[in-house]
């Protein structure tokens, strides 16, 4: 999973690499639809024709579509969830709150986040094998606050499912030399939990192409760091230009694969940082 700034981000900024800005009047005429589209659900929700109200939704699923190559420049074209490009199947917009109906731990079904359906904050990219899985799951820990259209809490609720756009969600997960997802060291209970229910939901260890690129970028990040110790313990023992030479290279394939812009990056992150050591540190991208 990848940090992704979206508050603060928009089809109009001149600075997303891969990304053809929008112009003023694009982006004021798709947010303008949007509230139009919020408008006639909302009439149709106050008068119970709630399966008309889906049917609004499912029938301009192609004004969310119009933002999906945005979305995936935000990330160099990766998925938000997975962190890769290709492994994880073609992409989809994912409503990161579910638009028509919400499903909790045990199954029970409850109205969805119909009022976000058009709402870009509520946008992300993901490949299709996690959308699939995760369909309308979207659980919230008991006792939660629970947003409506009448009094919207979405910030208050406590939900189960991590979320990209939010570095605090991000910092909960690690990785293993083999591959798996694992909640980050220090965790709480809730926390953990709350990793365990989102990869589980998003079949971010099930997926083994998935785990295995994992488990390689670690593996070759891990060889790299032996190398680099080697290269630096030559380094000290005298003037050994072959060895700075090498030390060189070992650093820039280092920082390439923890470029964010790189796939996996945040396991060859993890893969340093779990060393504790400063001078590994220094090398993340």
């Amino acid at each position: 999973m990848i940090f992704i700034d979206l508050e603060h981000k928009k089809p109009t900024d001149t600075n997303i690499p891969g990304w053809t800005p929008w112009t003023k009047a694009q982006w004021d005429d798709w947010l303008a639809k949007s509230a139009q589209l919020v408008a006639e659900m909302a009439a149709l929700d106050a008068a119970g024709k709630r399966d008309e109200r889906n049917a609004l939704i499912d029938a301009n699923s192609g004004h969310w579509s119009a933002l999906k190559e945005w979305l995936l420049a935000l990330s160099g074209g990766k998925c938000w969830f997975s962190e890769v490009r290709e492994l994880y199947s073609h992409y989809d917009v994912e409503h990161f709150r579910p638009k028509k109906e919400a499903k909790a731990l045990d199954g029970a079904k409850r109205d969805g986040y119909w009022w976000l359906a058009f709402d870009y904050m509520n946008f992300r990219a993901c490949g299709n094998v996690g959308n699939r899985k995760k369909g309308g799951w979207f659980p919230l820990q008991q006792g939660s606050l629970c947003s409506t259209y009448a009094a919207p809490c979405e910030e208050s609720e406590s939900r189960y499912l991590l979320d990209p756009i939010d570095d605090d969600d991000v910092s909960l997960i690690a990785f293993d030399e083999e591959g798996k997802v694992i909640p980050a060291p220090g965790a709480s209970n809730w926390e953990q939990l709350r990793v365990q229910e989102t990869v589980t939901r998003l079949k971010l260890n099930e997926h083994v192409p998935l785990a295995e690129a994992r488990r390689k970028v670690w593996q070759t990040v891990d060889d790299l760091i032996e190398d680099f110790r080697r290269a630096k313990a030559r380094c000290g023992a005298g003037n050994n230009e072959a060895a700075r030479t090498k030390l060189t290279e070992i650093r820039r394939r280092i920082r390439a694969m923890t470029d964010p812009a790189a796939e996996l990056s945040a396991v060859a992150r993890w893969c340093l940082l779990l060393r504790n050591d400063p001078q590994l540190s220094r090398l993340v991208g």
